[in-house]
C-alpha cells in the first residue's frame, strides 16, 4: 500500500526513486549532469522528508543550505550528510546547456555516494510511524 500522498513516507519514497535513477546505469546519450541532478534531488527530497516529519514547514527551493539550516539541532548530521550541500548546484545549473565545467565520472560517483548517505540518514531519522 502507497504511502499517503504529501507525507513525509511519500517523499521519501520520491527521494529513493530519484537516488535510483541517479545510481543508473545510465542509457546510451544520458548525461552525467542529468544523474547528478536526480543525486540531488534525492538529497532535497530526503531532507523535506524528515523536516515534514517533524512539523517543519519549508520553502520551495531547491538551495539545500536554506533546507538543511531549517532542521532542528536535535537531528544529527554525519559529516557527509552536510557535505551534500554542496550537490545544490545540481538543480538548476547543470540541467541546461550553458558555462559550467562539465561533470566528471568522479563527480558523479561522489554525487550518488552523497545521495545514498542521505537517503539512509533520513530513514533513520524518520520516526518509525513516518517510513
Amino acid at each position: 500500500m502507497p504511502p499517503e500522498p504529501g507525507s513525509a513516507a511519500d517523499w521519501l519514497r520520491f527521494a529513493r526513486s530519484d537516488l535510483g535513477i541517479a545510481q543508473g546505469p545510465p542509457s546510451p546519450g544520458v548525461l552525467l549532469e542529468m544523474l547528478c541532478f536526480h543525486a540531488q534531488q534525492a538529497v532535497e527530497k530526503s531532507v523535506k522528508a524528515v523536516l515534514l516529519a517533524h512539523g517543519i514547514g519549508f520553502p520551495r527551493t531547491h538551495n539545500l543550505r536554506i533546507l538543511f539550516d531549517l532542521l532542528p539541532p536535535m537531528i544529527p548530521r554525519p559529516g557527509e550528510v552536510e557535505e551534500a550541500i554542496g550537490l545544490s548546484d545540481y538543480a538548476a545549473t547543470s540541467r541546461y546547456p550553458g558555462e559550467y565545467e562539465p561533470v566528471s565520472e568522479e563527480d558523479y560517483q561522489r554525487a550518488v555516494r552523497l545521495a545514498e548517505r542521505v537517503v539512509l540518514w533520513a530513514e533513520d531519522a524518520l520516526p518509525r510511524t513516518s517510513r
